[in-house]
């Protein structure tokens, strides 16, 4: 059992939006037993008591889009100015040669900084299966969460067009639709577990209009409903991919998507930046939600979303720091605060409030993921929570309201403990079930390399 004892500040997000102050939380086994002032334990009982009298405590939010194969590629000085197209072209080539340890340390440093912003539970979408790769890629990347212990549920990703086929990715990262259906049926046969606070959960995620071939989408959804899965797909992130799928298809990306049958509340879509009042209808009206990616939006200049409206609409928008290559971090609240301050850049000071785009992260991504037992810091709820302290530096002067604090103020967006399914993961400010200097020489290690042979 853990106590976080006499909390400053509890963010709920329950359905009220109750914030207490003063109260204790306990948690046995991976749920919240009870929220009140002044529990008392039985003095025979093993239980962790956490001080939490400086602490905000929020729902541990929810990433819903990443690569995290891409923290190895971070900051290359050749495509730090790129657009998206011209980004990836430079990129195929380097990210051919990632072998199976470094998808190891890769997904370890990726859902290290995760957890240490306050994020508990993640997806990954990767896509990328080189000729070279020979491993069980999930399988190696569900090792890695497990030692650190986040929750995930990753995608099971492809890409069939290659350049060859008039598609985007070079031929030597993609794969013949059998091999991907093939794998796909394996891996949710031997990871998926749909559980109410399953730490193991599978989705679907072709790569994009521009790297798959439309048998595959088609596929891909047939058998990701027969298993009741999430289907995922990058769309309408920029004006070159608009304009690609009206040269190759005649049809905008969202017509493509309806055509094939992946719209639906099974459904969600990465970045979302252009579409029209039309396709904004058509998202609301099937239910399909967004992950909206502002940091890597701002970083490659794609655009800025229309998730104000998106909201007022009533579609489920989540957030996702992206891959760590065009964004460069995985800071989840980081994320939080730049998608409040770029729908202020569209849509004026009123365009996203803080407790909004934190909402965003914690009950969007709950509902996207269908993590309907978390989401909120409620009696019989899942323990996955997110602890602040607001005793610093950065954040003195701004406590007259202590949940926007985190999101208006701050440098540093880590946490003092990050809670998951129970456990804890960060202890002040530290990663609990994995040597954080490893992690960072072992990246350094496989980045220098990447780079290196791409040169030879």
């Amino acid at each position: 059992m853990i106590l976080l004892k006499d909390c400053y500040h509890i963010a709920t997000f329950n359905e009220s939006m109750d914030e207490l102050k003063g109260y204790d939380i306990l948690i046995k086994g991976n749920r919240i037993e009870r929220i009140g002032k002044g529990i008392e334990l039985p003095k025979k009982s093993e239980i962790e008591i956490i001080n939490c009298s400086n602490y905000l405590i929020i729902p541990g939010m929810i990433n819903t889009h990443h690569h995290l194969y891409q923290t190895l590629t971070r900051n290359l000085p050749k495509v730090q100015d790129a657009k998206l197209f011209d980004w990836l072209t430079y990129l195929y080539p380097i990210w051919a040669r990632i072998d199976e340890e470094a998808i190891y340390y890769a997904t370890l440093l990726g859902c290290g900084e995760l957890l240490k912003t306050g994020a508990t539970t993640t997806t990954d979408h990767h896509y990328l299966y080189p000729e070279s790769f020979s491993g069980d890629l999930l399988g190696i990347q569900f090792e890695a969460t497990e030692k650190l212990g986040i929750r995930f549920s990753p995608s099971r990703g492809s890409m069939t067009l290659g350049k060859s086929k008039g598609g985007l990715p070079s031929d030597e990262v993609t794969e013949t639709l059998e091999e991907v259906i093939e794998d796909s049926i394996r891996v949710i046969e031997k990871y998926h577990d749909d559980s109410p606070l399953s730490m193991r959960k599978i989705i679907l995620a072709p790569c994009s209009p521009f790297s798959v071939d439309r048998d595959l989408m088609k596929e891909t959804a047939r058998l990701g409903r027969s298993y009741s899965l999430l289907l995922h797909t990058h769309l309408a992130e920029t004006v070159e991919e608009e304009e690609y799928c009206c040269s190759r298809f005649g049809k905008r990306p969202l017509a493509l998507m309806e055509e094939l049958a992946w719209v639906g509340k099974d459904v969600y879509f990465a970045h979302g930046v252009h579409f029209n009042d039309y396709e904004l209808e058509l998202l609301a009206q099937t239910g399909t939600s967004i992950s909206h990616c502002p940091t890597s939006n701002m970083r490659l200049g794609s655009g800025i979303a229309r998730i104000r409206e998106m909201i007022d609409m009533g579609i489920t928008v989540g957030l996702g720091v992206d891959g760590s290559a065009s964004n460069d971090s995985s800071d989840m609240l980081g994320e939080v605060r730049n998608a409040m301050l770029l729908q202020r850049v569209r849509y004026g000071p009123e365009g996203l409030k803080a407790r909004e785009a934190l909402s965003l992260a914690i009950k969007g991504g709950s509902a996207i993921l269908n993590y309907t037992e978390l989401g909120s810091i409620e009696e019989g709820r899942g323990a996955d929570l997110a602890l602040f302290d607001l005793n610093t530096l950065q954040y003195a002067g701004g406590l007259s309201d202590p949940l926007a604090t985190i999101v208006f103020a701050g440098y540093n967006h880590e946490t003092a403990y990050t809670i998951v399914n129970g456990k804890v993961a960060v202890k002040e400010g530290r990663l609990v079930n994995f040597p954080e200097e490893e992690i960072v020489r072992k990246v350094n290690e496989f980045s220098a390399r990447l780079l290196s042979s791409c040169k030879e």
